[in-house]
């Protein structure tokens, strides 16, 4: 599938389970997309990531989570094991989508498509590590990008920024 001229909300994936998940159902919410990790050392960042989403769901804000095992072998699991270890360890109750591809040949397209629409420092549009978060506005567009060294924490104020506008 190109993603040359399509639009955020005709995309989707499918969730751990392996049910369809289309983005269709993310009209209106600002929506934090992150390539996770089971075993990396930002893994612990699955904490603030839940309380961010626990926080402000309510609000029409919902995070996905996308795990890859492309960074130093660091999400090797099924999806069970990746399910279990998200909310045995960390509660996570947000969405958490099939493991994945985020770059190269076999790279998933969803992130085909925010990586063109909101590329890194100096236009490079590779992910560099686990952890690394895209914010969608309301309307299905890629507003920030931000580094696996980000806390979920300091990226609050500009989620709600984005909440408070219409």
């Amino acid at each position: 599938m190109s993603t040359d001229n399509v639009k955020f909300y005709e995309l989707g994936f499918k969730d751990l389970d392996g049910k369809p998940f289309p983005f269709e159902q993310l009209k209106g919410k600002v929506t934090l997309i992150v390539n996770v990790a089971s075993k990396c050392g930002f893994t612990p960042q699955y904490k603030g990531l839940e309380e961010l989403y626990k926080k402000y769901a309510d609000r029409g804000f919902t995070i996905l989570g996308f795990p890859s095992n492309q960074f130093a072998g660091q999400e090797p699991g099924s999806s069970d094991e990746i399910a279990s270890f998200c909310s045995l360890t960390y509660g996570v109750t947000f969405p958490v989508m099939e493991k994945s591809d985020v770059n190269g040949d076999k790279e998933n397209d969803v992130y085909k498509y925010i990586k063109q629409e909101k590329p890194g420092i100096m236009g490079l549009k590779r992910i560099k590590w686990n952890f690394e978060k895209f914010l969608v506005d309301k309307h299905g567009n890629v507003v920030e990008r931000w580094a696996s060294t980000t806390t979920p924490a300091s990226i609050e104020a500009t989620i709600v920024k984005y909440l408070d506008q219409e």
